[in-house]
C-alpha cells in the first residue's frame, strides 16, 4: 500500500519508509521460517535483522518530512537547527544507527553474541539520541510557528499542522519501541523479554504497524514548497483580510 501511494503521489522522500515496510515483511516472514528451524542461528539473525532495522528507515522519511513542512510554511527562522543542516544532521544520524545495527547480523551469524548485543545497543542509543534531538526541534518549531504564523500557514490546501501532529505521533511510537529494544538487549538472552514473545508483539509489532497506518492515512504528499508566486498571492490575500478585519 505504501509503495502504491509512493508512486501515485511521486513523494520520493518516502522511499525509505516504504523500504522499512519491506524490511518488516521479510523480518516477520523470516521469523515464521525460523519457528520451524530453531537450531539455525542464521535464520534467527536474518529474521531479527529485518524487524530491528525497519524503524531506522521509517525515521529517515520522518526527518525529511519535517524539513519539507518548515520550507512549505517558510518557517526557517523558527527552526533551532539551520535548514542547511536540519535534514542532513538527522538523516546522517539515522544512517549511522542503521549501519551500526546492521553490523550486528555479521557478529550474530559468526557466533559473537556478546559483540552483536553491544553493537545493537550502540545503534539503538544513536537512534534514541537522534530522535530526542528531532523531537525537541519539532516541538520548538511547532510552538514558535503557532505563536507567530506565517502567511503560508493560512493556506487551507497545505496541511502543515496535521502533518506535524502526525510526526509527533509516529515519533513517540518509535521512541517507545526503541526504549523497549534497549531494555530487551540490556537484559541479555536469558532475560524475560528475549525469553518470551508477547512483549515484542506489544511493544514492537503493534507499535510499528500503527506507525505505518498513521503515516499512510496522513500521508505527507500534499506538503510541498510553494512557489514564489503563490507566496506573494497568499501574502497579499492575508493583508487584505487583516485590513478588512
Amino acid at each position: 500500500m505504501h509503495i502504491y501511494r509512493l508512486f501515485k503521489t511521486r513523494t520520493w522522500f518516502c522511499i525509505p519508509f516504504a523500504a522499512g515496510g519491506i524490511f518488516e515483511l521479510y523480518g516477520y516472514g523470516g521469523r515464521i521460517g525460523a519457528h520451524h528451524n530453531t537450531a539455525s542461528l542464521f535464520s534467527y539473525a536474518i529474521s531479527n535483522d529485518g524487524v530491528l532495522l525497519a524503524p531506522a528507515l521509517f525515521a529517515a522519511s520522518i526527518y525529511m518530512t519535517l524539513g519539507r513542512v518548515i520550507r512549505a510554511v517558510r518557517g526557517e527562522k523558527f527552526s533551532i537547527v539551520s535548514m542547511n543542516w536540519l535534514t542532513k544532521t538527522f538523516v546522517l544520524g539515522d544512517i549511522l544507527s542503521f549501519l551500526v545495527q546492521g553490523a550486528s547480523i555479521g557478529l550474530s551469524v559468526t557466533g559473537h553474541a556478546t559483540g552483536a548485543k553491544a553493537v545493537v545497543l550502540i545503534g539503538l542509543f544513536i537512534q534514541l539520541i537522534s530522535f530526542g534531538l528531532f523531537s525537541v526541534t519539532t516541538v520548538i518549531f511547532y510552538q514558535r510557528i503557532m505563536e507567530d504564523p506565517t502567511p503560508q500557514c493560512h493556506n487551507v490546501d497545505l496541511p502543515w499542522k496535521r502533518t506535524l501532529e502526525m510526526l509527533f505521533g509516529v515519533s513517540a511510537l518509535i521512541v517507545v519501541r526503541s526504549v523497549y529494544r534497549v531494555v530487551e538487549y540490556s537484559m541479555g538472552s536469558n532475560g524475560y523479554l528475549l525469553q518470551h514473545e508477547w512483549p515484542m508483539y506489544v511493544f514492537d509489532t503493534i507499535q510499528m504497524l500503527t506507525v505505518m497506518a498513521i503515516f499512510y492515512i496522513w500521508y505527507p504528499s500534499r506538503i510541498r514548497q510553494l512557489s514564489s508566486g503563490e507566496d506573494q498571492r497568499m501574502y497579499l490575500e492575508t493583508r487584505e483580510v487583516d485590513k478588512a478585519g
